[in-house]
This record gives structure tokens, C-alpha cells and sequence, in this order.
């Protein structure tokens, strides 16, 4: 999104919560997938947090809950985990994951990131994994977090790093774009896969919102899966983003898209598999003390 007057974030968060609502089944359909994916990762976040038994945790923008579900046996039965997101539909398949998994101290919420209209100092620690970005002002869902935390408790929140360092999601939005005669948008935009993924940008953000004693770390992803075209199948069926730039094409320059994307990820086939490179931040704060949010 462009940082100037015609930017409207409701609008905004309109078109995305509309988009991940049409996308939640496809994305909760590759949970298997997405957990290998981001396995290690995900437990590097937690420990970041510092997420111990017993504590109520805060996952801000929790999507399908797959992380929900991974805090939630990290709290054990004595803790608690409040997922919230902007999307209903998405949210709703997060609480049905975490009942089949047997998880009772899993509660759920649809609430904006920015507003998540929370308690002061209620939680011991918060996550957001790969939802940040999203935020047309990312401050302001970062001091949400903070007002929802108690003294001492620390957030951390993962994201993509920088384009170079994430290629298949670059080549699959770059070349959307291209068959929908769009022009190529900075990608540090406000909004975009890689807002917030500009070394040292997320650090800032995070002492701009009143945490002390941040630290980051980065780490590599790769995305394995038998071929380029299984990794199609999985953006076709859960990236809302990349499905809400293509929507407005005919059916046969969708297909043609699709055909120069398989193409150009074809680079990452190995003798055995489809290894897609990522490339994750991860950045943790400590709530070092109470600030009033702006949604509350």
C-alpha cells in the first residue's frame, strides 16, 4: 500500500479480511505441510516468548491456529491461549483444530490486530507468526500487544525478511503482477509480504512501541515439498494475497500465469524434492511497562 492520503486501511483490512475468509479451508487444508515448514521456527518463536507451562498466551493474528496449538501444549493444561484474527471464517477452523486435538484451554476471538479491545497486563506472553506484515500500522498492533501483557512478559512476532532471501514468493507475486498489468510496488510497503522485513526495521518498531530489551534473530526456512507445481497447488488454494491479484483475470491468463510461475520455481527442484527457499525474522520484546493502546 502507498503511505500517502489515498491509502485507506479500512479498506485495506476489508479486502484482506474478505480474502482470508475465501481462503481459510485452502490454508487449514496444507496445515501438515505448513507445520514441517515452520516447525523450528515456530518453537524458536516460543522460546523467544518465553512461553512456559501454566501461562496465558496471546496469539495475535493465529490464522488456522497451527502455532495455537503449539503454544497451547507448550502452556499445558494449566495455561491458556486466546487466539484472535481478523478473518471469522479462519478463526472458526482454529477453534475446531484445537477441539480435535483435545486442547480445552484454547479460547478464540475475531478481532482486528490493531484493536483487539484486550485487558491491560492480562498475559504472560504474546505471538504473531507471519501476520504482522499485514497491518497497515504495525506500531499500533505491536502496543496492543504490549498494553495486553503483563510487566516483564515478552512478545514476539515472525515475519519474512527480505525479498532476495524469499525468492518463490517473489517470482509467484512478481509474475501476478506482471499478467495483471500491474506496476512492481515497493516491497516494503506498508501492508506487503515483506513490510516488515528490512533488516533492523522490525527491531525499531518494536522499542517505538514501548518494548525494552529487544533482540532478533534469523532464520532459514526452506519450504520442502515434492514440486514446483505441489507449491502452486498450495498458493492456488490458501495465499490470499497472490489469489486477490489475479481474481480479476480471465481463466486463460490465470493459466498462463500459473504456467510462468511453475516454470520460473522449477530452478528449485533437486534430485529428490522441491526445496523453496525462506528466509524468517524473528524479533522478541519485553513489556517493560504499561502504555495505553490506541484501540482501547
Amino acid at each position: 500500500m502507498n503511505e500517502n492520503a489515498s491509502f485507506n486501511s479500512e479498506q485495506f483490512k476489508a479486502i484482506t479480511r474478505d480474502g482470508w475468509n475465501k481462503a481459510a479451508s485452502g490454508w487449514d487444508r496444507y496445515t501438515p505441510q505448513i507445520h514441517q515448514w515452520l516447525t523450528n521456527a515456530t518453537e524458536l518463536m516460543l522460546d523467544m516468548a518465553k512461553v512456559e507451562p501454566g501461562f496465558r498466551v496471546l496469539d495475535v493474528a493465529a490464522g488456522a491456529g497451527d502455532q495455537t496449538l503449539s503454544a497451547a501444549r507448550r502452556a499445558g493444561e494449566t495455561g491458556y491461549v486466546l487466539a484472535t484474527d481478523i478473518s471469522a471464517e479462519i478463526l472458526k477452523l482454529a477453534a475446531d483444530n484445537a477441539h480435535k486435538a483435545g486442547l480445552k484451554s484454547v479460547a478464540t476471538k475475531v478481532a482486528d490486530a490493531e484493536a483487539l479491545g484486550l485487558p491491560a497486563a492480562d498475559f504472560d506472553a504474546a505471538i504473531c507468526r507471519l501476520g504482522l506484515m499485514f497491518c497497515p500500522d504495525p506500531v499500533k498492533a505491536l502496543q496492543e500487544m504490549h498494553h495486553a501483557l503483563k510487566p516483564g512478559a515478552c512478545a514476539c512476532v515472525m515475519v519474512f525478511s527480505q525479498p532476495e532471501k524469499n525468492p518463490c514468493v517473489g517470482i509467484v507475486q512478481q509474475t501476478a503482477l506482471k499478467y495483471a498489468g500491474l506496476p512492481p510496488p515497493d516491497p516494503y510497503q506498508p501492508g506487503g509480504l515483506f513490510s516488515l522485513g528490512k533488516p533492523g526495521h522490525l527491531d525499531h518498531l518494536f522499542v517505538n512501541a514501548g518494548f525494552g530489551n529487544v533482540s532478533s534473530k534469523i532464520i532459514s526456512a526452506p519450504f520442502s515439498l515434492p514440486s514446483a507445481s505441489a507449491y502452486l497447488a498450495f498458493i492456488q488454494n490458501s495465499a490470499s494475497p497472490v489469489l486477490q491479484i489475479l481474481s480479476k483475470l480471465s481463466e486463460t491468463e490465470r493459466a498462463c500465469a500459473w504456467k510462468e510461475m511453475e516454470e520460473k520455481l522449477g530452478a528449485f527442484q533437486t534430485a529428490n524434492d522441491w526445496q523453496g527457499p525462506n528466509e524468517l525474522v524473528l524479533v522478541a520484546g519485553e513489556a517493560t511497562k504499561h502504555i495505553s493502546a490506541t484501540g482501547n
